[in-house]
């Protein structure tokens, strides 16, 4: 089932690259979750550079980030490590996460299909409820463009 807006965030639990549990509707809000399908490949690689490179703007503007991906902590810490990224990683390999929000399920490349994450972000408000969804997404500009509309809360 999609995340549609004005839902909460669901309190599903990942866990963080140092291995500790990490409850979403624990962060602190406005909140940003970010999914996206595997550490270390070029376009995943480009968006935490990006969150990263804007991570002092989110959290001036009161925005947590955390990015998403079934890969293992492990995976995390050495992706974190080599892109020097600042952004939050965390896991989800029970597919827990990805089933609240909606972003697994069915995509196709070079005519395969396969099961996987759909690259997609959340902007919750202050009060916990879902102000914009972004599905889909195409890296460039995005981190900016959630940025923005952080700012404008």
């Amino acid at each position: 089932m999609p995340m549609d807006e004005g839902m909460t965030l669901p309190p599903v639990t990942v866990t963080a690259m140092d291995g500790t549990p990490m409850r979403l509707s624990d962060r602190p809000l406005p909140a940003v979750i970010y999914f996206y399908p595997k550490d270390d490949t070029s376009g995943c690689t480009r968006e935490a550079k990006d969150f990263s490179t804007l991570a002092d703007a989110f959290a001036a503007a009161g925005a947590s980030v955390v990015g998403i991906s079934k890969d293992p902590p492990s995976s995390h810490g050495k992706f974190a490590a080599k892109h020097a990224l600042t952004v939050t990683l965390a896991s989800d390999e029970d597919g827990s996460a990805c089933d609240a929000f909606g972003v697994w399920g069915e995509k196709q490349m070079y005519g395969r299909s396969y099961m996987g994450i759909e690259r997609a972000t959340f902007l919750f408000g202050a009060d916990g409820r879902l102000v914009r969804a972004w599905r889909k997404v195409k890296v460039a500009g995005h981190a900016q463009a959630v940025l923005e509309a952080v700012q404008a809360l």
